[in-house]
């Protein structure tokens, strides 16, 4: 028996093949595969070309598919994601979640625990032990995804075109981010933010810069990092307050890219979660995501995944 996993977050798309036993085989990668913000027709292209770099030239059908994806949680949009599967082709048992999920299934397993995710986006998303799911964030950069990469480039380039207008404080972010861009003045800037070729990872691209400014004592770039350390717990305390996991011993896991490119995050989380549940621990998700679908496409497989409920909401409730 043999099954796909896949974690199609805002920035890349992972599939990993593996065996009856959850043992990796292959895996397969492409560019990211948000539905909302890429469209069926990119999806599809994405996921075809990712589930085929997996399997390669094995005369194999999977037994089961997990897919996990960003911005996916109401049944329409599930169906939405299943149908692309049909047309892909493969005939297996198709579970599609929330990429929040596979991230936290990856570090926690059957167990309960609140995954960080912060990458491109954010969202925290938490299980407790009555298998009651509850996420908050995750709404995109245009209404959320507060403390995401993309949001701590908004925010400092922000900061730069305020301290050009002398609406702020002058900042250190304008010497790195303007040559980041190619660009000698401020003004270019928007020309260069707006275009619609230019991809959302470009602004997410500038939480080292964040970082290092902030190591020089810059006030301007510390204050964005602490207000997205900020954002980040706020979403967590909420996801543990619905969930009633505050008295509770498990582990928050930080998982998304900008816990390797900002690292002050991921040293300064822990800190703070600690007043949230005195009880948990926090620790960086090791395993790729996509190990995730892997455990959930083997349950699958065996007719025995179960999505948690969401708690209290008109989000989806069944896979």
């Amino acid at each position: 028996m043999h099954v796909l996993g896949i974690d199609a977050g805002g920035t890349k798309t992972v599939c990993l093949l593996a065996d009856e036993t959850g043992a990796i085989l292959a895996e397969g990668r492409g560019p990211g595969a948000n539905l909302h913000t890429a469209g069926e027709l990119a999806v599809e292209k994405v996921l075809h070309e990712a589930m085929e770099a997996a399997i390669g030239d094995r005369a194999i059908t999977p037994a089961a598919i997990c897919l996990g994806m960003a911005g996916v949680d109401r049944e329409d949009e599930a169906r939405t994601v299943r149908a692309i599967m049909r047309r892909i082709g493969f005939k297996s048992r198709v579970l599609v979640v929330n990429d929040a999920l596979v991230g936290l299934v990856a570090g926690a397993r059957d167990e309960p625990g609140v995954a960080i995710n912060a990458g491109t986006g954010s969202i925290v998303y938490g299980r407790n032990a009555n298998g009651e799911a509850a996420r908050a964030g995750g709404w995109g950069h245009m209404i959320g995804d507060e403390g995401s990469g993309y949001w701590i480039g908004r925010e400092s380039l922000a900061a730069v075109m305020r301290a050009a207008d002398g609406r702020g404080p002058g900042t250190h972010l304008t010497a790195e981010i303007l040559p980041h861009f190619g660009v000698d003045d401020e003004s270019r800037l928007p020309r260069i933010v707006y275009d619609r070729e230019l991809p959302r990872v470009s602004v997410a691209a500038l939480g080292p810069i964040v970082q290092r400014v902030a190591e020089w004592g810059d006030a301007v770039a510390t204050r964005i990092l602490e207000r997205a350390a900020e954002e980040l717990v706020l979403a967590a305390q909420s996801v543990v307050t619905r969930l009633e996991m505050r008295g509770d011993a498990f582990t928050f896991y930080l998982a998304g890219g900008v816990f390797r490119v900002v690292p002050w995050l991921a040293g300064e989380l822990p800190k703070r979660l600690v007043e949230v549940a005195p009880r948990a621990q926090a620790q960086l998700l090791h395993e790729e995501p996509a190990v995730g679908a892997v455990w959930l496409a083997l349950a699958e497989a065996r007719g025995a995944a179960r999505v948690p409920q969401y708690k209290g909401s008109e989000l989806r409730t069944e896979a």
